[in-house]
C-alpha cells in the first residue's frame, strides 16, 4: 500500500484515488502496485461490486513518473516493477470499472480508460498519448484498442504526435460516455457506479467478458511490454529523457537511425 492511492469502499463501490496532486497524480512503481492489489483484491471480495478510478486535485494522471522511466533506462532501478501487474488486472477485471477524468490525461493515464466499462470527463479534459515523443510504443494493449474504438487514422495521429484530444472530440469518437460539468463529474461517476452496483453482478460479468477477451488483451500487452522494455533501453528514449530533464525538445535528428 502507498498513501499517494486512496481506497475508499461505499455501497459496494471501491473508489480508488491517485492522491499525489502535487506531482500531477504521477504514477510510481509503488503506486502501482496499490492499484494492482486493490484490483485483484476486489475480484474475490463479494464486497466489491464496481471500481471508480479518479485523481485527486487538477488532474487525472501526467501519466508515468518520468523520473522512473529514466532511472531504468540508466539501469539504476531495483526491484520488481508492478506496472505489468497493473495493467494485467485492469485487463481481467470482471468488475465494471467507471472512471472520473479532469484536467489532463497522458499515456497511461489515457490508455488505462480503454479498459474502463464507463467513463466520465469533465468539460476541461485533455486525453494524450505521448509516447512515440519518449522513444517509446503504446501500452495497455492500446495498440490493439485505441484503433477497434476510434479508428486507425485518428488513433496513429494520437500516438505518433502525441496531441491531446479535447473532452468533446473524445466523447464523439467514442472513448467516453459522457462530458460534464467539472464540478459535477464526481457525482456523475458516482451515480453510474451505483447504477451498475444495483445491477446483477452475474450477469454485468459475463456480458463484459463476452464483449472483452481477456486472453487476446494480455497477449497483446506482452508484446508490447517487450518493445516498451527495449525501447527504453535505446539512445533515443535516453535522449528523450534528458531532454525532458533539461526542459528542452529532444533532438532525435542527430541519432542515427534506431528502428
Amino acid at each position: 500500500m502507498t498513501e499517494h492511492i486512496k481506497l475508499e469502499n461505499d455501497g459496494g463501490i471501491l473508489s480508488l484515488t491517485m492522491a499525489r496532486p502535487d506531482k500531477k497524480n504521477a504514477l510510481t512503481n509503488a503506486m502501482y502496485g496499490a492499484l494492482a492489489d486493490a484490483i485483484e483484491g476486489a475480484e474475490t471480495d463479494p464486497a466489491v461490486r464496481v471500481l471508480l478510478i479518479r485523481g485527486e486535485g487538477d488532474m487525472f494522471t501526467a501519466g508515468n513518473d518520468v523520473g522512473e522511466f529514466a532511472a531504468i533506462a540508466a539501469g539504476g532501478f531495483q526491484g520488481e516493477r508492478h506496472v505489468g501487474r497493473f495493467l494485467q488486472a485492469i485487463a481481467r477485471s470482471s468488475r465494471p470499472l467507471v472512471a472520473a477524468v479532469q484536467g489532463r490525461a497522458v499515456g497511461i493515464g489515457t490508455t488505462m480508460l480503454l479498459h474502463c466499462d464507463l467513463v466520465v470527463l469533465a468539460e476541461n479534459a485533455l486525453l494524450s498519448t505521448p509516447f512515440v515523443n519518449l522513444a517509446l510504443v503504446p501500452e495497455a494493449a492500446s495498440s490493439l484498442l485505441m484503433p477497434l474504438r476510434i479508428g486507425y487514422a485518428r488513433a496513429y495521429e494520437m500516438f505518433a504526435l502525441g496531441e491531446p484530444v479535447d473532452a468533446r472530440s473524445a466523447f464523439t469518437w467514442g472513448l467516453a460516455n459522457r462530458v460534464v460539468p467539472l464540478d459535477k463529474l464526481d457525482a456523475e461517476a458516482k451515480a453510474l457506479a451505483v447504477r451498475l452496483a444495483r445491477q446483477p453482478a452475474g450477469a454485468l460479468g459475463i456480458t463484459k467478458r463476452l464483449m472483452r477477451n481477456p486472453e487476446v488483451l494480455m497477449a497483446q500487452i506482452l508484446a508490447e511490454s517487450e518493445r516498451f522494455a527495449e525501447r527504453l533501453k535505446t539512445v533515443e528514449a535516453r535522449e528523450a529523457f534528458i531532454a525532458f530533464a533539461e526542459r528542452r525538445p529532444p533532438d532525435f535528428l542527430k541519432l542515427a537511425d534506431a528502428r
